[in-house]
């Protein structure tokens, strides 16, 4: 088993909101006690609904958001605990791509100045060294060196986030963290900058943590996959694991919600919707979370318990953990298993 480069310990992080002097505080738990590790080497996936808590999950392991409770260790150093710098010398072994490539991009700077900033940052000022990182990178991403005099807004949405890479990866950080890197983008280019992430993985030997609402995308690329939900994982497996034997109603859904243009696997849905196993509905207001299970109000297999007892996250077997009262009584798997066969033989 690879060595564990991060630790993430019961990390929570509360918004406050609409305080006043005759309101009183709420506050919107966005991440709530979220606990899973990364192995150095590996691609480690976080998929949900938007507004689940996951790039909030993100910026807290880049401590680029404070959370409210609970630890990230990097090379078992708690990174919240790094002042000065000490912190400055961490920030070099992370790094994040961000899912809008122009925004995150200064448009008033070249390309070649994007990826300066942070060599001259952290001490490299050689010349040469610069020039000779800078040319290097772009060329790893897939670039010409003509590039390097164009501004932002010159380039085309995947070149933009090809230069978002590079910029990440100029340091040579042990982690990155990828937002959404590929959903604003065509789909064509979205398979290109999938497959330049994987490359760079091996030429790097880079550590991801890759975050998306795309269940195809991270089965694509990660070796190991969580599942939020309203500020929690509710199923985190290997990824072969977590698509043959799925154990959370919620995963379920996410798989059966997936658009494939195949008219068994249409016809399978279809079937699914008419017994009333396909989930509907909204998630929950973070700022009034239902008691008990916070799936409960949209599964179709939820009972009592499950409106009264919250769920823990326990071992269900080798590697693979789901937080459902009811995994045992019911096969969720067997509603997916048919479906995911005949997009293998489709594709």
């Amino acid at each position: 088993m690879s060595k564990t480069l991060v630790e993430a310990v019961n990390l929570k992080k509360y918004f406050q909101l609409g305080k006043g002097p005759f309101k009183k505080a709420a506050y919107l738990r966005a991440v709530d006690g979220v606990s899973f590790e990364v192995r150095k080497g590996e691609t480690f996936g976080i998929v949900g609904e938007s507004g689940c808590g996951k790039t909030t999950l993100g910026l807290m392991v880049m401590r680029l958001l404070e959370p409210t409770d609970g630890t990230v260790l990097l090379d078992g150093t708690d990174l919240f605990r790094l002042k000065g710098n000490e912190l400055r010398q961490y920030r070099r072994k992370l790094a994040v791509v961000f899912q809008d490539p122009y925004s995150s991009l200064n448009p008033r700077m070249k390309v070649k100045d994007v990826l300066k900033r942070p060599l001259k940052i952290h001490g490299v000022t050689s010349p040469t060294e610069t020039r000779d990182r800078i040319e290097s990178m772009v060329k790893s991403v897939g670039l010409g060196i003509e590039h390097l005099d164009r501004y932002p807004h010159q380039l085309s949405g995947g070149q933009q986030q090809r230069v978002a890479i590079a910029r990440a990866l100029i340091l040579h950080p042990e982690l990155v963290v990828l937002d959404e890197p590929t959903s604003s983008l065509d789909i064509s280019v979205q398979a290109q900058i999938v497959n330049l992430l994987l490359g760079l993985q091996k030429q790097f030997e880079l550590t991801y943590l890759f975050i998306t609402h795309d269940i195809l995308t991270i089965k694509h690329i990660s070796d190991r996959i969580a599942v939020m939900y309203a500020g929690e994982f509710v199923e985190v497996s290997d990824v072969e694991e977590i698509f043959t034997n799925t154990l959370h109603p919620y995963t379920s859904s996410l798989l059966l919600s997936v658009p494939i243009p195949d008219a068994k696997a249409i016809s399978i849905k279809k079937d699914l919707s008419t017994k009333g196993i396909v989930v509907h509905g909204e998630p929950p207001n973070l700022l009034a979370i239902p008691e008990g299970c916070r799936f409960h109000p949209r599964c179709p297999f939820a009972a009592d318990r499950c409106r009264k007892e919250e769920p823990k996250l326990l071992e269900r077997g080798v590697n693979h953990k789901a937080a459902c009262h009811r995994m045992s009584e019911i096969d969720v798997s067997s509603f997916t298993r048919e479906l995911w066969e005949t997009v293998r033989i489709s594709s």
